[in-house]
């Protein structure tokens, strides 16, 4: 399809629902059946089997003759990101006709849990089990940071069926309506006064076994598709909100106060901001230029670089936003009031502020920065790994504290 077709596709779209005149949800409706919510999707399932890359033109258009622009809802992303592209490939028709439009609208909001307590950058070590007992599975067990699980209809769920066999042989992988009797979800404060994570706990928890993804034992390819995109959604943000954090830190440094520097602190923050400028800019860039490359289908190991840079280039840039407010930095509003996200109203001061502690979860949220090493390290350059010796090890006999 070319770029003059594709933009006529577009036209024909908003002639039926313009985003000036309708809700986010009603409009996203429409972008789905019209094959434009994720162009590399197949036709029927929100795409038209196109390049990725071609996205952006889908955007381009609507900003032409749209002032208003129904972006992912800020609580999708997790659906949208990790949960279309896992349900896409492992679930039945049935799951795809119900779901996909579903998530993509907003209309449900998904979380993903697979950290446990005691098994969080393993993850295959994870604990919570699941019984078959009849056409159902029984679950008993704990996740942890587990994001908006507490705004969640649906949750991405892998658990433990079959502790005789290595690890990563004897997990499987469910979608569970977070409504189900026995799921209890309770919040997590953070370091920004806010309850964004959560712990989610189950206790004789029944899901149908037609809520399976994949086959019972292979949990852990399933949910590999979904950590594979989980870092590219991570990675790549920044390619949808153009220079939104390097621009905030920009306005900081214009609207810095006139003499609260000495002439060697302005020369050496000037040239920080500047580095930091072009830190992002290269990442955006290299994001837009890895997704205009990405064909159809899942991510590879690839989607690592992007996710380790991300953390390592946000979490410096707000460190140097403290540095420019200088001695207004140490002041953080009081209040432990739950809330999923509490900047968009905020001062620039006082969103750079929360960025900051937010910022500290970057490099540990979606994987660490020291799995991502290791993913690059072995999968993408080669190198040889570290020495398992529980790779082999049936999981019951393997050691847990």
């Amino acid at each position: 399809m070319d770029e003059a077709e594709l933009r006529a596709r577009v036209r024909k779209l908003l002639a039926e629902a313009h985003p000036e005149r309708t809700d986010s949800i009603t409009f996203r409706r429409k972008q789905f059946e019209h094959g434009l919510a994720l162009v590399h999707f197949p036709e029927g399932h929100g795409g038209l089997g196109i390049s990725p890359k071609q996205q952006l033109t889908v955007l381009d258009e609507i900003q032409k003759h749209s002032k208003v622009v129904h972006h992912d809802p800020p609580a999708g992303t997790i659906g949208i990101g990790m949960g279309m592209p896992t349900v896409l490939t492992y679930g039945s028709e049935k799951q795809k006709k119900y779901h996909l439009p579903r998530i993509f609208s907003g209309e449900d909001i998904w979380c993903q849990m697979f950290s446990e307590p005691s098994a969080g950058s393993d993850v295959a070590g994870l604990a919570s089990r699941a019984v078959s007992d009849g056409d159902h599975w029984v679950v008993n067990g704990q996740k942890v940071w587990t994001s908006v699980a507490h705004l969640s209809s649906w949750g991405m769920l892998v658990v433990r069926t079959n502790p005789d066999v290595p690890k990563h042989d004897g997990l499987s992988y469910f979608i569970l309506d977070m409504k189900t009797p026995g799921v209890t979800v309770r919040p997590l404060y953070q370091i920004t006064a806010e309850a964004e994570f959560n712990e989610v706990f189950f206790d004789n928890v029944r899901i149908p076994h037609e809520n399976m993804l994949g086959k019972e034992g292979q949990g852990w390819r399933v949910a590999i598709t979904t950590l594979m995109n989980e870092r590219v959604a991570i990675g790549g943000g920044g390619a949808k909100r153009k220079g939104a954090g390097s621009a905030q830190l920009v306005k900081l440094w214009k609207d810095r106060k006139a003499g609260a520097l000495s002439p060697a602190q302005e020369a050496m923050l000037r040239d920080r901001v500047t580095r930091s400028y072009m830190d992002n800019e290269l990442l955006r860039i290299t994001s837009q230029r890895a997704r205009a490359a990405q064909k159809q289908g899942n991510p590879g190991p690839e989607g690592s670089v992007m996710k380790l840079a991300q953390a390592d280039i946000n979490k410096h840039m707000w460190e140097l936003a403290m540095d420019v407010l200088g001695q207004d930095a140490l002041a953080f509003e009081a209040g432990y009031q739950l809330r999923q996200s509490g900047f968009e109203s905020r001062s620039l001061e006082s969103a750079a502020k929360y960025m900051f502690l937010r910022s500290r979860a970057n490099s540990i949220e979606g994987g660490t920065s020291e799995i991502m090493k290791n993913i690059l390290g072995e999968r993408v350059l080669g190198l040889p790994g570290d020495p398992r010796v529980d790779k082999d090890v049936p999981w019951k006999d393997i050691p847990r504290s």
